[in-house]
């Protein structure tokens, strides 16, 4: 017989710890197996309760279409009356217009053309005024620099001349 001097780093699998190995990993099992089952039964509720608010959806839209459907039938209606009014109202304003013509021509307001009174001394027209310059008003010219030239630039004040 041999002994081996190198210890063992691993335990010997034991059939126990097996056992308790896969009595551990059932017993996990079943918790997710109940919590999917739980999860399972909040999803049926919810599912009845939104099955159940559909139906009302549903039924509320149904009621709303026909609410619709009675509006247009008595806006049509209106608009037809409206329109039979119109027709009617034109008809008799073409009744009316040779009536009223008549009362407006029979109370008619006429006034004389008006002219303006210019005796007294303060409405007495005056003649048109004469406008011209101050030169021609005055009778003089333009003042003329050096050599009879209306240039400003052979004015010796001038700024802007060059020197020579």
């Amino acid at each position: 017989m041999s002994f081996s001097l190198i210890p063992r780093t691993k335990p010997k699998h034991r059939a126990a710890d097996k056992v308790a190995e896969l009595k551990r990993q059932l017993k996990d099992q079943q918790a997710e197996t109940v919590s999917a089952f739980g999860q399972l039964i909040g999803a049926a509720d919810t599912i009845a309760i939104l099955e159940a608010d559909l139906a009302d959806v549903r039924v509320k839209q149904a009621e709303a279409e026909q609410v619709v459907v009675c509006l247009a039938a008595d806006l049509d209606d209106r608009t037809e009356e409206r329109d039979q009014a119109l027709a009617e109202v034109a008809a008799l304003r073409a009744q009316l217009a040779p009536y009223l013509a008549a009362e407006a021509n029979a109370n008619a307001i006429t006034v004389p053309p008006s002219e303006r009174d210019t005796t007294a001394f303060e409405d007495q027209a005056t003649a048109p005024i004469k406008v011209t310059t101050l030169w021609a008003a005055h009778g003089i010219g333009p003042v003329l620099a050096t050599q009879g030239s209306t240039d400003p630039a052979h004015h010796s004040l001038w700024p802007m001349k060059e020197a020579s």
